[in-house]
């Protein structure tokens, strides 16, 4: 169907519509022969349709600033070693925790796997076209510093981490918040409770979390928004890092 005119060709681009024009264009006549007029337009809205789907997904994927962007639960190593629970980790994967506005604690050691779990899962929303994000939480208490010397920086700040319908924070409490990245995390937190999801990567025991929050009503109260409608997903202690460079050596 290479005989469109330019014009059209030009019309078709002007109304966002290059996958569909695409897939027109690259029908074969010869393969083609035969088929009716509402077959080869199921063929070619099918082929754009697919097209403009993987698109979306990729820039999804993009803009989630995945920490390693090849995290794939379908590639997931389930050694026994590891303890992890299967039918949950196959459950998580649906995403359905999303939809009921369900958070996820990945708690292990280091070197357990939590941040590809968390990753992965960031990935897995994306293919579902759920908008994700990705943060370390130094580099989020970084990013709230530098905001505080920019015209509305916080507040543009918070807006944008409440927006992300997955975010996940990986080294979750790694260094204890002080008063003003408790305060931050509080306001994030009670923005996204029973709105969205939100993963946590860690190495503490939820035990430990009151402590390194300060102990304080903030910690009362960040812990109130986390703890309830919660997964949690223990990653053990052996040592995938180690695991995975004994096997490539």
């Amino acid at each position: 169907m290479s005989s469109i005119d330019t014009d059209t060709r030009r019309k078709l681009r002007d109304m966002a519509a290059g996958p569909l024009l695409d897939a027109i264009l690259a029908q074969n006549d010869t393969l083609t022969l035969g088929m009716s007029f509402e077959q080869r337009i199921q063929l070619v809205v099918d082929e754009a349709h697919s097209a403009f789907t993987h698109a979306k997904v990729e820039g999804l994927i993009r803009r989630a600033q995945l920490r390693y962007p090849n995290s794939d639960l379908r590639r997931l190593d389930m050694l026994e070693e590891r303890g992890l629970n299967r039918e949950v980790i196959t459950q998580l994967a649906t995403c359905s925790f999303i939809d009921r506005q369900h958070n996820v604690v990945f708690q292990g050691f280091t070197g357990s796997g939590k941040s590809y779990l968390g990753l992965a899962l960031a990935k897995q929303a994306c293919t579902m076209r759920i908008r994700a994000h990705y943060v370390r939480m130094p580099d989020l208490e970084e990013a709230w510093i530098q905001a505080a010397d920019k015209p509305q920086g916080q507040v543009k700040l918070l807006k944008k981490y409440a927006s992300f319908t997955l975010l996940v924070i990986d080294e979750w409490l790694l260094d204890s918040p002080n008063e003003s990245m408790r305060s931050m995390l509080l306001e994030l937190l009670e923005r996204r409770y029973d709105n969205a999801s939100t993963v946590f990567c860690t190495q503490y025991a939820k035990k430990d979390w009151h402590q390194r929050l300060g102990s304080g009503v903030h910690a009362d109260a960040i812990m109130d928004r986390i703890v309830h409608n919660t997964i949690w997903v223990e990653t053990g202690g052996y040592n995938m890092r180690e695991h995975t460079a004994n096997i490539n050596a």
